[in-house]
């Protein structure tokens, strides 16, 4: 049974809810002093954490994200990321086996709601006024998933993302231990061998009884601060009661029903014999192609219509020039997020150094 599926029991079923692409955020979460835990070796914690089954769980999460992304010249507030990528979020998490999930995400005097009781899922922006309503189809095929973002919130998932990427570049060792949210938990920490990624090391805080990642701290190759930390600042592994997850509209909200198509059944395709280079991961005509495995992935885009003027061209404008035989494109770098961006529409992104971007340039499709 490989990694991948083993990891896959410890986590708390979120169907219906969607799989954010990239790392999440909400804020710092301050430990207490080490408790003192039995010896374990990194093996033994890893494979508790891949054979841990929790039936269902609720809890405060906060997160902090420092990427170090650029902010763009000219435009007020200065960095104008999206506020899931930078500064610090609060959420109230639940889940409960084997499809059922609720994110309430609390900014600025505003509530975002993602919550599935699996028969129907609910989107909610009390900002926006509006709510989405989808109803799932049955548990006997695999729902697809509404356009919510709860994963973000999540440190079990997100360790999974850390996790599912061990493989012999890969150092893992226990780095001592901490409380987080009041449990004691062991420290997995794990440091690519790679110099090719600007992940410097993910440290990954394991609850000491039910084996499950309270906290997932992600440090950048060079620096002392956090790059990203999301974590419980408390938690409970009681089962939530069934109306958790359910959703009532404010009066004056507008509701947008959809009805969410049963996943098609497809044959499983005959794999080719292996080769000994890995070639680059095509996934559709609108879809991003992954160049590259594990810490030094690239995700590359196609047909990708960029400003060249305003705020965003000024930005592009400073950028350094780079050239091959690919074209020629602008390097955009921050301490852990790079992006290149071609002249005929293509952009390649990853938390990898500027060089590799340079080299998976001639691999993604035009």
């Amino acid at each position: 049974m490989g990694t991948a599926q083993r990891s896959r029991r410890w986590l708390v079923p979120v169907a219906a809810v969607a799989v954010v692409a990239g790392v999440g955020t909400l804020g710092p979460v301050v430990a207490d002093a080490s408790p003192n835990l039995p010896d374990i070796t990194a093996q033994e914690l890893l494979t508790n954490v891949q054979t841990a089954k929790v039936d269902g769980l609720s809890g405060t999460v906060r997160s902090a994200a420092d990427l170090g992304l650029p902010a763009l010249p000219g435009v007020e507030g200065g960095n104008q990321i999206p506020d899931l990528l930078t500064g610090e979020h609060t959420a109230r998490v639940a889940f409960a086996s084997p499809n059922k999930a609720r994110v309430a995400v609390l900014d600025n005097m505003a509530e975002r709601v993602w919550t599935t009781d699996g028969k129907t899922a609910w989107a909610y922006d009390s900002s926006e006024r509006e709510a989405v309503k989808l109803t799932l189809p049955a548990r006997t095929q695999r729902p697809s998933k509404p356009e919510a973002k709860p994963e973000s919130y999540d440190p079990q998932a997100m360790a999974k993302k850390f996790l599912d990427a061990i493989d012999p570049t890969t150092k893992v060792e226990v780095s001592g231990t901490e409380k987080v949210a009041g449990r004691d938990a062991y420290k997995l920490r794990l440091v690519p061998k790679t110099d090719k990624s600007t992940v410097g090391s993910v440290t990954l805080a394991i609850d000491s009884k039910n084996w499950v990642p309270l906290e997932v701290t992600v440090m950048p190759r060079t620096g002392s601060d956090p790059a990203v930390q999301l974590g419980f600042s408390s938690v409970s592994f009681d089962v939530p009661a069934a109306s958790t997850f359910a959703f009532t509209p404010p009066k004056g909200v507008t509701v947008k029903e959809e009805k969410v198509p049963a996943h098609r059944q497809v044959p499983t395709p005959v794999k080719p014999p292996k080769s000994t280079e890995k070639p680059a991961t095509p996934a559709g005509d609108d879809k991003p192609t992954t160049i590259g495995e594990g810490w030094e992935t690239v995700v590359a885009f196609r047909d990708v219509n960029i400003a060249r003027t305003g705020p965003v061209g000024q930005l592009l404008a400073n950028a350094r020039t780079v050239e091959g035989s690919w074209g020629t494109g602008k390097i955009l770098t921050s301490k852990m997020v790079n992006a290149l961006i071609t002249d005929d529409g293509r952009v390649l992104v990853g938390m990898v150094s500027p060089d590799t971007l340079v080299a998976a340039a001639p691999k993604a499709p035009r």
